[in-house]
């Protein structure tokens, strides 16, 4: 899809949960909409400025029918979708410039500003449920872990926090210790078991739910700038539970697998622009994901070609085994017969090979990858045996 234009500044994108839309964020405080289709091909739908003051962050309600809008104005402009009109306005939400904004239930917003204060509000009332006071630098992103009911929150003070929004006391239920770094973005993955943060050293920190918010269990570098986005593959990619996508001061937006970590490749450049949002639309699941850095453009990749080659292989492997399991092992033809063997009989030690490997991540897909790519390598040397065996001189083994 070519690059939308958008005349400022991107602060924030987000993507409606069920339809092709974008809405964009924008320095000079206004709110663009786009509408795209399958082919690439845009249009603009609607554009209002519901305040002078840049919107820095947005996000959508579950249905996708309102967008909520922020930042330096300090006040939540809710947004019809379907008019592009402003319904609502919390003057005053915070006392500072708002950072971050995230629907973490249909009845329930986050917020946090930029002296660390982070506020719950229930959409049908207009004042907060309750604040939270223990961060003392920005807030610079949200998760939300639906399975408990818990908004993991990063800070520019290097600490990461966890709220139990149903408890009633204005503290968080576990804090981690000082990381020594500005911790810049969040996201899970393995089904929510780790989440990894991104820091401004360029470093990956990866936290592991089972034993604790204390500390990292781990740290992935690599990163020459640093981690500003972080978000995850769609599901329907058997890599998304170790794949995440990375958006960076250095202006590219890489696909990073963990358990083993291997960088993958990049996905977009922004050349000398700093990333500062990515998105995957239609909830996480759809073909595009949006980068925005600190140009006037949003950049718009389908994830289809950037993993054309992973789907593909998969595909040739099952096509393989389809065809394999038609042969009829009484056809005449001697040498097919024999030729069956040897690429089990690779593939088995190619599997076992794979498995001491990556014990760590026995599902990881490169693994099926290797295997595809191997029992091609073991046809050719089928094939090529087979000729030897064929034009093989008798006479050379008479005099033996």
């Amino acid at each position: 899809m070519p690059d939308i234009p958008v005349g400022s500044q991107i602060f924030d994108l987000a993507f409606h949960p069920t339809h092709s839309t974008v809405y964009t964020g924008l320095l000079n405080g206004k709110v663009k909409a786009f509408r795209y289709d399958e082919q690439g091909q845009h249009e603009e739908s609607f554009v209002l400025r519901p305040s002078k003051r840049s919107c820095r962050c947005l996000d959508t309600s579950e249905d996708g029918s309102h967008l909520w809008a922020t930042g330096k104005a300090k006040a939540i402009f809710t947004i019809d979708t379907a008019t592009g009109t402003v319904i609502e306005t919390r003057k005053n939400a915070h006392d500072s410039p708002v950072n971050r904004i995230k629907r973490l239930m249909p009845q329930m917003l986050g917020t946090g500003d930029d002296d660390g204060v982070i506020k719950l509000w229930d959409p049908r009332k207009s004042n907060p449920i309750r604040g939270y006071t223990h961060h003392y630098d920005f807030i610079s992103d949200f998760l939300w872990l639906d399975d408990k009911k818990q908004l993991i929150t990063t800070s520019g003070d290097g600490t990461l926090s966890v709220i139990d929004v149903r408890g009633k006391k204005p503290e968080p239920v576990a804090q981690s210790e000082d990381q020594e770094d500005e911790l810049l973005s969040i996201v899970a993955i393995r089904s929510g078991s780790k989440v990894v943060v991104g820091t401004q050293t360029g470093i990956l920190s990866v936290f592991n739910r089972s034993r604790g918010w204390g500390d990292c269990v781990d740290r992935v570098p690599g990163h020459p700038q640093s981690i500003d986005a972080l978000c995850t593959l769609p599901s329907s990619y058997p890599s998304s539970h170790s794949t995440i996508l990375t958006g960076s001061s250095d202006g590219l937006l890489r696909a990073v697998q963990l358990f083993p970590t291997k960088l993958l490749g990049v996905v977009a450049d922004h050349g000398s622009f700093p990333i500062e949002r990515i998105a995957v639309d239609l909830g996480g699941e759809g073909r595009w994901v949006g980068s925005a850095g600190h140009d006037d453009t949003l950049k718009m990749t389908d994830l289809r070609a950037v993993f054309e080659d992973e789907e593909g292989e998969e595909a040739v492997d099952e096509s393989e085994n389809a065809q394999a399991s038609d042969i009829d092992p009484q056809e005449p033809d001697g040498t097919v017969v024999e030729t069956q063997a040897p690429p089990e009989g690779t593939a088995a030690v190619i599997e076992a090979s794979d498995s001491d490997e990556d014990a760590q991540d026995s599902h990881s897909p490169r693994e099926k990858k290797r295997k595809s790519k191997s029992s091609k390598n073991a046809l050719a040397v089928r094939s090529k045996k087979a000729r030897n065996q064929i034009d093989a001189d008798p006479s050379f083994f008479q005099g033996l």
